[in-house]
């Protein structure tokens, strides 16, 4: 097996895990942030590998179910609380107004784009390639800056020590 395929595996297996999580906002633990700090550099690591062309375009989007994705948002937000919202590199830092981050909205958007290729390879089962296609278009023309300013936000709850099950729940 190429090192290609091995890593559309462990991402076939991070995304559906990530969207499992995702999904079962009604059990949540007081590790499911900590889960997803841990998993999303996973997902990252796996969609750098993957990557086999150029995309040259904005692939074309499926009809997007706002009131879907609003309703996880609101749902995500509210759960979070306190760790929602995180100042981006281009924010005004004395401004507490100027916070414009927002992890609800980063793992919603990340959520359904990694949900297009899940259900892709459930359709159809042996196409691998066609779900990362879809994964890494979207990954370069949206949801990866969401992967990163996710990954930056849970660091620094990190090394802040307000990423653990004592503080979050």
């Amino acid at each position: 097996m190429d090192m290609q395929t091995e890593w559309g595996k462990v991402l076939v297996h991070s995304a559906d895990e990530y969207c499992h999580l995702i999904e079962g906002l009604d059990q949540v633990s007081g590790e499911w942030l900590d889960n997803l700090s841990s998993l999303l550099p996973r997902i990252h690591a796996a969609i750098s590998v993957v990557r086999d062309k150029t995309i040259e375009r904005c692939p074309h989007e499926p009809e997007i179910d706002l009131e879907q994705r609003f309703e996880l948002y609101t749902r995500l937000r509210k759960l979070l609380g306190d760790h929602d919202q995180y100042v981006l590199d281009f924010d005004v830092p004395e401004s507490v107004d100027g916070v414009s981050g927002s992890l609800a909205d980063d793992f919603t958007d990340i959520y359904f784009e990694l949900k297009k290729g899940l259900v892709t390879l459930n359709d159809e089962p042996s196409d691998l390639s066609r779900a990362i296609d879809i994964w890494y278009g979207g990954y370069l023309w949206h949801w990866g800056q969401h992967l990163v300013d996710a990954e930056k936000h849970l660091y620094d709850l990190q090394v802040h020590r307000r990423l653990g099950s004592q503080e979050f729940l």
